[in-house]
């Protein structure tokens, strides 16, 4: 079937949904940026292509769509089967928590835990037993930063805060500042091009955020394409995937503020770190898909006075 056979008999939004499945399901695609089904993914790239919202696939369903639209979304599907490459890339846009992002190939598809533990304990119960007060942070750090998503929402929740930003690559800075400007955040979030905390010249914060690379060798060659479509240097976490959690947490403390603390992302390496630091005592937050893939640990637990 030519593209113009597509577009000629498919002219609903139901019809591309089902074609979308259907074709995604026969080329065997993975998923797990953001969407973790072939119908979930469908919906994404539909919706987002439509700047519709991305949660709201069944009023639109028996809407008939424009000539322009159906051409878009014939292609987007073919582009999706064809370079495997994650449903995101293909419209430019993530999410995390319904918040909109704009993305590339120059950084990882935004999907990381903290977004939502953030929202989750900031927006959706009456006050965290383990963050801060947002009121009360006047300085936070968000270490590879990425595409600046989790530095936006520290502006955004901690309104008092001046946020730093690191990254090693400087093509990811580069989508970040696009997504500063996206949010208007520009003279809340600094933005700095480094390894951890080497740029930051011995800066304090009453909150350390960091999703860092974590991602196992062995894990790391086992990849579908849709996940070596992103850059390897923000899933490369060494031989067990935590050689930067553990530069992290030697060097964490130096940088906290007394009654401060840090939220990061580790993947599956509870264990491994629960082992080697004996003496740090670790609260393993739960989310919708992992109990514990994030940790808090409160500065004075890493020693500062």
């Amino acid at each position: 079937m030519t593209q113009d056979d597509i577009t000629r008999e498919l002219v609903t939004l139901r019809d591309y949904w089902r074609y979308a499945i259907s074709r995604f399901n026969a080329a065997d695609l993975s998923f797990g940026h953001g969407t973790t089904t072939a119908g979930d993914d469908a919906a994404f790239l539909l919706l987002d292509s439509l700047d519709l919202p991305i949660d709201a696939l069944d009023p639109f369903l028996d809407a008939r769509l424009l000539p322009a639209e159906r051409k878009r979304l014939a292609e987007r599907i073919e582009t999706r089967v064809t370079t495997r490459k994650p449903s995101a890339y293909i419209t430019g846009r993530a999410y995390i928590q319904g918040v909109r992002f704009l993305i590339d190939e120059r950084v990882i598809v935004p999907r990381s835990h903290i977004g939502e533990i953030l929202f989750n304990e900031y927006v959706n119960s009456p006050g965290s037993s383990f963050l801060p007060d947002p009121m009360a942070v006047t300085s936070a750090v968000d270490i590879c930063t990425g595409s600046g998503c989790l530095a936006v929402l520290a502006a955004k929740f901690f309104p008092y805060a001046a946020v730093d930003a690191v990254d090693l690559s400087a093509d990811a800075l580069d989508v970040a500042r696009l997504n500063l400007a996206e949010h208007e955040v520009e003279g809340q979030v600094t933005l700095h091009e480094g390894d951890l905390f080497t740029p930051l010249a011995g800066r304090r914060y009453d909150l350390i955020i960091t999703n860092p690379p974590y991602v196992d060798h062995a894990a790391l060659g086992a990849f579908p394409a849709e996940f070596r479509a992103e850059p390897q240097m923000a899933h490369d976490g060494g031989e067990d995937g935590l050689d930067l959690v553990r530069q992290i947490l030697a060097t964490a403390g130096d940088h906290l503020n007394p009654g401060g603390g840090m939220i990061c992302e580790i993947g599956s390496g509870r264990e491994i770190l629960e082992e080697e630091f004996p003496h740090l005592e670790f609260l393993w937050l739960e989310t919708a898909e992992s109990q514990d893939a994030v940790f808090w640990i409160s500065a004075e637990a890493l020693g500062v006075a």
